[in-house]
């Protein structure tokens, strides 16, 4: 271990600089604080146990921390320790860079996974939860004690998180909480000051948005729930918890969706009367937009698991479409429709707000496995727009590869389509999301005032020929 913390190196640039403790604003449910000394500690103990399992599930794989959340060392505690020791493992993956480089300082070597994992939540606590130093340390002593493989380590557990509690975590740059492969495509791809903000916009919790139904009044809602009408009609709000008990769950006034998830059905604009096509329709918050316009609409999804969520919102909302469990560009229907939505399969890079372990299971290679689907789901959605109808391509990515250039290969490939300009302003979006071609783009670090909302691009076009 070092001797003392040294400041560090920074670039200098504006907003780069996050001294005060890898501190920002916090939403995360604080932790209760118990004595130390008392052996009802051992009960958060577990909870921190099933936090670095947790955190270490979401850097292994895709989808490692939802399928972590059913494991015995999560489900066999109550329900204030899940939530909190979910709530510790997103605080790390939110952070994970910060607290890396706070930790590189501070070891002259890098121990074992296991004891990193240790220090990683107690920090985590501290630096991001405000959990007292005491707690969390003793904590991460007790759990490095108690295996036999971190035991030999548990003197440097408690010398380094101590140390860092006593002399500062030093200066920490939010860009480090980025890969390093996104962090270099998204600076060449938008340029330094956008990757700042990206970077501050990956550290925080995101607020909650709500989809409202026709005839629901907003203002009302936003009143209920402590939170703000944004443009284009979504709620938002701050508030946490079990959203089963909010106001207007159990009518079915609502649903929850990102403010930007909400755009691209705005832009596609169905209408009463009009068939519409949802052809990746999980988990479904854009097919009830679509059913609650009035339009008749059919949603095509792969999983039946994923499709299970949207089963219950129409029963709860009483809103209706037709469900089919087919891989979209095998569907054998001869239909065609006025109205096609193609959300299709994507890195999800755009939703790391909610979900900050997408950017360490995505791999490099993903973005062109990924992009060869969408190339296929494309051509199988022109196939199913009707003459003069439109179609809305969309996905909640960042990449190039996945939006822009899908679009403008498709569009040489398909001359009977055009780009629809979009009116960002009638649809929801920010005004600086317009591309030049027309289309939408939307970045987490746009609204940062408000909260920021999820990453997407969305493109809208119509067959001008049979």
């Amino acid at each position: 271990m070092t001797g003392g913390t040294p400041k560090g190196k920074d670039s200098g640039a504006r907003g780069r600089r996050l001294a005060d403790k890898a501190r920002g604003p916090r939403r995360e449910p604080k932790p209760q604080v118990q004595n130390p000394n008392d052996d009802s500690v051992d009960v958060g103990v577990e909870a921190r146990v099933a936090a670095g399992v947790l955190l270490n599930a979401a850097l292994i794989r895709r989808g490692g921390l939802d399928e972590a959340l059913a494991l015995p060392a999560v489900t066999a505690l109550p329900g204030p320790d899940r939530a909190f020791a979910r709530a510790v493992a997103m605080a790390a993956l939110r952070r994970l860079g910060e607290i890396d480089q706070i930790l590189d300082r501070k070891l002259q070597k890098r121990p074992p996974e296991a004891v990193r994992t240790l220090m990683r939540i107690s920090l985590a606590q501290t630096l991001v939860l405000e959990t007292p130093a005491f707690a969390a340390v003793s904590t991460a002593v007790k759990l490095a004690e108690r295996d036999p493989k971190t035991r030999p380590y548990k003197n440097l557990v408690n010398a380094v998180l101590r140390g860092i509690d006593r002399e500062g975590p030093g200066l920490t740059t939010a860009e480090s909480n980025l890969p390093e492969w996104i962090a270099a495509r998204w600076k060449q791809t938008y340029g330094d000051q956008a990757l700042i903000g990206l970077a501050l916009a990956a550290r925080e919790e995101p607020p909650t948005d709500l989809s409202l139904k026709p005839g629901q009044d907003a203002a009302a809602l936003a009143e209920a729930v402590e939170g703000e009408v944004l443009p284009g009609g979504s709620v938002r709000t701050g508030r946490r918890g079990d959203v089963a008990a909010w106001p207007g769950f159990k009518d079915g006034n609502w649903w929850v969706q990102d403010a930007a998830a909400a755009v691209p059905v705005r832009l596609l604009a169905p209408m009463a009367g009009e068939t519409a096509l949802d052809m990746c329709a999980a988990p479904g918050g854009k097919t009830l937009q679509i059913a609650a316009a009035g339009a008749t609409v059919q949603a095509l999804d792969r999983s039946e698991a994923r499709l299970k969520r949207l089963r219950q919102n129409l029963d709860r909302t009483g809103l209706e479409a037709a469900i089919a469990v087919m891989p979209a560009e095998d569907w054998l229907d001869s239909r065609t429709f006025d109205a096609v939505l193609l959300d299709a399969p994507c890195t999800a890079t755009g939703t790391f707000r909610r979900n900050p372990e997408v950017l360490r299971a995505t791999k490099p290679a993903d973005v062109g496995k990924l992009a060869d689907v969408q190339h296929r789901l494309l051509d199988a959605a022109a196939e199913r727009v009707a003459p003069g109808g439109r179609m809305v391509y969309c996905v909640c990515s960042l990449e190039r590869e996945e939006g822009e250039t899908q679009i403008i290969a498709f569009l040489r490939r398909n001359p009977a389509f055009r780009t629809v300009t979009a009116e960002p302003a009638a649809v929801g979006a920010p005004a600086e999301a317009l591309t030049p071609e027309g289309w939408l783009r939307i970045l987490p670090s746009m609204w940062a005032e408000n909260g920021g909302l999820d990453g997407f691009f969305a493109a809208k076009l119509e067959r001008v020929q049979g």
